[in-house]
């Protein structure tokens, strides 16, 4: 019986991710024949880890924290969107042996707003929270969706500020710290920072959503994270996690390498059973 083409997910921590639960599930819908596994890399080997899953024959990688970056420098080709965020979640290993660099977050989590959540961006002020990698990660295809104004807040100003140079000729887009939000409104509000696993919400001013406003947490766990919880007392009625971007992302991933799009309405739904169980 031929070996099953392999795919794999390395990290540090890894043991928490939902990755090959959510590839299987895409392989089984799709009828794609492969195999998906969880790689825990030592710190500061990634590029032998690559090495080796190449010498063993895998088509495809995804790279979580701490290792984008490495995976950035790493590659011998990069895409527009991997090259802006600065980050690769995404590494195709090529029959001649050279590695392609991708990045999904952004455009997973853009997918996620616009197409399970019904949320249009465009001509919007969307305000996001934190200025680290994850949100340089998304900044690219937010701002392909033509929003009226993004601004990008951070308990460092400067960052936020280096962030939005960094971005400028992709759209209108701004840095500045938490408490230079007073007195602005904004229709849709991300939240990038690590915050809401500790518990904690950014320290935001009160009055900050516009009517109808759109709250949306990057992490996401089996119950409504702090940000969340912060955002329903705020009045907001729509409220997301980021469980549908981690879908969505995956699914932009599989697509790279197989080149068939899986439906992920109902492995989010699956996924959500899990984690809520």
């Amino acid at each position: 019986m031929a070996k099953l083409e392999q795919y794999a997910v390395m990290g540090n921590p890894i043991a928490h991710s939902k990755s090959p639960q959510i590839h299987a599930l895409f392989a089984a819908q799709t009828g794609q024949k492969l195999e998906y596994r969880a790689i825990l890399v030592e710190i500061g080997q990634f590029n032998e880890a690559v090495r080796e899953f190449q010498e063993q024959g895998g088509k495809g990688l995804n790279v979580t924290v701490p290792f984008k970056r490495d995976a950035w420098r790493l590659v011998d080709e990069r895409s527009e969107c991997a090259e802006l965020a600065g980050a690769v979640n995404t590494i195709v290993l090529r029959p001649d042996g050279t590695l392609y660099g991708d990045n999904t977050d952004g455009v997973g989590m853009v997918r996620d707003i616009k197409d399970n959540q019904g949320v249009a961006i465009e001509g919007k002020k969307v305000l996001i929270l934190g200025a680290g990698g994850a949100v340089r990660g998304v900044l690219g295809p937010v701002l392909n969706q033509k929003p009226a104004e993004v601004v990008i807040a951070n308990r460092t100003p400067d960052r936020a500020q280096e962030l939005a140079d960094a971005f400028e000729e992709q759209g209108r887009v701004d840095g500045c710290g938490f408490d230079d939000l007073d007195g602005s409104r904004y229709d849709i509000v991300i939240n990038g920072t690590s915050a809401s696993l500790k518990g904690e919400v950014p320290p935001l001013p009160e009055g900050i959503l516009a009517r109808g406003a759109f709250c949306y947490d990057m992490m996401y766990g089996g119950e409504p994270t702090a940000f969340m919880r912060w955002a329903e007392e705020e009045g907001c009625e729509q409220v997301s996690d980021g469980l549908g971007m981690l879908v969505e992302q995956a699914a932009e991933s599989f697509a790279i390498w197989r080149g068939v799009r899986p439906e992920t309405a109902p492995v989010i739904r699956a996924v959500r059973e899990q984690i809520s169980g």
